[in-house]
C-alpha cells in the first residue's frame, strides 16, 4: 500500500482528495499548511505528496525544495496542485523539484491516475 499526504489548506479539497485516494488502497494523511507537512515528512516519509502551492505560512514551492533536498525523501513524488494557470507556475514548480504539476480546478479522478501511472512509471515528464 503506498502511503500518502495531502497538503491544502482548504479542507473539502482534503476531504474530496482523501476518499478518492483511499478508495483506490492508498494510505492518507492530511496536513492543512506547509510547516504541517514538513512536521508529518519527518516523522514519517510518504510516498507520495500531493502539495498545495499557496498555503499560509510556507508556501507549497517552498516544501517541496525542502523536501526534494532531503536525502530521505529522494524516491517521494511531488505533486504540485495550484490555482495559478500561468506558464510561469508549471517553470516555478519544474524549479522546485516537483515531479508532476496540477493546475486546480482538476477531476479527482484524473489526478489518481495520474498520479497512479507516475507511480507505476507509466507515465514520464521528459
Amino acid at each position: 500500500m503506498q502511503s500518502m499526504l495531502i497538503v491544502d489548506d482548504q479542507p473539502d479539497l482534503r476531504m474530496l482528495l482523501r476518499f478518492t485516494f483511499i478508495d483506490s488502497g492508498f494510505d492518507v494523511r492530511e496536513a492543512a499548511d506547509g510547516e504541517a507537512a514538513l512536521a508529518a515528512c519527518k516523522t514519517a516519509m510518504p510516498d507520495i505528496v500531493l502539495l498545495d502551492v499557496m498555503m499560509p505560512g510556507i508556501d507549497g514551492y517552498e516544501v517541496c525544495r525542502q523536501l526534494k533536498a532531503d536525502p530521505l525523501a529522494r524516491n517521494t513524488i511531488v505533486v504540485l496542485m495550484t490555482a495559478g494557470h500561468q506558464a510561469t507556475e508549471r517553470v516555478r514548480a519544474q524549479a522546485a523539484g516537483a515531479d508532476l504539476y496540477f493546475a486546480k480546478p482538476f477531476s479527482p479522478n484524473e489526478l489518481l491516475k495520474v498520479v497512479q501511472a507516475f507511480a507505476q512509471g507509466e507515465l514520464h515528464t521528459d
